[in-house]
């Protein structure tokens, strides 16, 4: 009984991984045209990194999520692209990387 229950809990994780949006490939695919390190190459002072968003009243990965899935300004929204959760786990992501000075590599 042990057994079986152990491997229903390790198909269970195992759909949740391969469930759950990876922010920095949805980043890559979605958002690295116009972001690249953090930057911004069509509005320059309306980068990522988090001197930018802070100075723009962004103060967390909620903020970001929000924008990455409904659009502001001249970016459109990218809710519907990014997928479900899809909005959240770039906005976790690109927040981390805001956070560590979007580090190169």
């Amino acid at each position: 009984m042990a057994g079986r229950r152990s491997l229903a809990l390790v198909g269970l994780l195992l759909l949740l991984v391969l469930t759950v949006p990876d922010g920095a490939s949805l980043f890559q695919q979605h958002c690295v045209g116009c972001h690249v390190n953090g930057g911004n190459i069509i509005r320059r002072n309306k980068t990522l990194r988090l001197a930018a968003l802070e100075r723009n009243g962004i103060l967390d990965a909620a903020g970001i999520s929000a924008i990455a899935a409904d659009g502001i300004g001249s970016m459109g929204g990218y809710g519907e692209v990014l997928g479900t959760g899809g909005a959240d786990a770039v906005g976790g992501w690109v927040w981390q990387q805001a956070q560590a000075g979007w580090p190169r590599g």
